[in-house]
């Protein structure tokens, strides 16, 4: 008679846990695959987005500057005077990126910063090449910190190989990885069962940072326009370079209106003369700067480093932003407002005027004081120019 071969007794406890932790690594791969694939479409539709439409609404916001400029001309009210100055502000603060780049590293002596990776949308032969390597190869999956960390080292490359979705690497990764140290007891081991118990308690837990950071992702300005059109984020661009070629062009007509029909500059922004000319004033007291005389009281309301680069001497400085929240500072008597070319100042002889003060403007500004050959200081004693 043949001996029965005994069955091996298994846990149910311990094969549920083994299901369980089974079905939460699929899980957990296939969100990491996911919300990686997110942040690299939304990484790279946000940089085409900037080099697309960064100078469109750069040029919006020169445009919004000017006629807030154009209407303060007109009306001279503090609030319109306030609007006029914020909106240049904002475009004034504006930081130059390039020149930011190149200063840094004339000072620094560093290295330019790294090109962008191109434009990719891993397709399923990455995912799939993605998801197995990561399965192999997790530092989680090793309790021995020196092999935890040759694990990291190499995830790290196939995570950059994954963002570029550069399947040959992926391939080459796969060839070279070796089979490692398993982390885990073995199935018939008494320690398995509390492997599965703080397994399944970290995949849950790494679920949910995912989770976390796929509603992040996609409520994100760059993420929920993106969501607009997922399967054709070039022909959104497009669509919406069009709507503001055409808000741009109508913020053109709308200037050009208020100025009499005056064209303004076409380079990204106005250039002094057409962002502070005296032909938008000419209702307002005006004389050259020729003509002002020498003992006359002058008010310079330019910025902070335009006065510091080159003033009159003696003049008050009250940045036109500051003139109506100061203006008990201002003398009694006939005041000769400066700014760079006119356009400013303007603006504040027109709110004096209707105020009741006896206020000109100095056509043409410092650049006209300058050219007239009139005396200037600087505020560092270095030789003063026009800012």
């Amino acid at each position: 008679m043949t001996a029965q071969i005994p069955v091996r007794w298994t846990d149910p406890q311990q094969g549920e846990l083994e299901e369980r932790v089974e079905a939460a690594e699929l899980a957990w791969l296939t969100m990491d695959v996911d919300v990686r694939t997110l942040r690299v479409e939304i990484d790279n539709f946000a940089l085409i987005h900037h080099q697309l439409l960064g100078p469109l609404y750069a040029r919006l916001d020169e445009l919004d500057a000017l006629l807030a400029e154009a209407v303060a001309a007109r009306t001279g009210l503090p609030e319109d005077l306030r609007r006029a100055h914020e909106a240049r502000q904002r475009v004034d603060d504006m930081p130059d990126l390039d020149a930011l780049f190149d200063s840094v590293r004339e000072q620094d002596e560093a290295p330019p910063p790294p090109a962008a990776p191109t434009r990719v949308r891993p397709g399923r032969d990455a995912q799939r090449m993605y998801r197995e390597l990561v399965r192999r190869a997790h530092p989680d999956l090793s309790t021995d910190p020196a092999e935890q960390e040759r694990r990291a080292a190499f995830l790290a490359r196939v995570n950059e190989a994954y963002a570029y979705g550069d399947t040959g690497a992926l391939e080459a990764l796969a060839a070279e990885w070796s089979t490692a140290p398993e982390a885990a007891p073995a199935p018939d081991s008494p320690d398995r069962l509390g492997w599965l118990r703080r397994r399944l308690e970290w995949l849950t837990g790494r679920i949910g940072e995912l989770a976390t950071e796929q509603v992040r992702l996609e409520r994100s300005a760059m993420g929920e326009l993106l969501a607009l059109a997922p399967q054709d984020p070039d022909g959104l661009l497009a669509e919406l370079a069009e709507q503001l070629l055409a808000k741009a062009a109508a913020q053109q007509a709308e200037l050009e209106g208020l100025l009499g029909g005056r064209p303004v500059g076409d380079n990204g922004g106005a250039d002094p003369d057409a962002q502070e000319s005296q032909t938008m004033f000419a209702q307002i007291p005006t004389i050259d700067a020729a003509a002002v005389p020498a003992d006359a009281a002058l008010l310079d309301v330019r910025e902070q480093d335009e006065w510091d680069a080159g003033h009159v001497a003696g003049a008050l400085h009250i940045p036109i932003g500051e003139v109506v929240a100061r203006i008990g500072e201002l003398p009694e008597e006939k005041l000769y407002v400066l700014c760079r070319v006119g356009g400013r100042s303007a603006q504040v002889v027109q709110y004096l005027v209707q105020n009741g003060r006896e206020a000109v403007n100095v056509d043409g500004g410092m650049y006209a004081w300058d050219g007239a050959g009139r005396p200037m200081v600087s505020s560092g004693g270095q030789d003063a120019f026009v800012l």
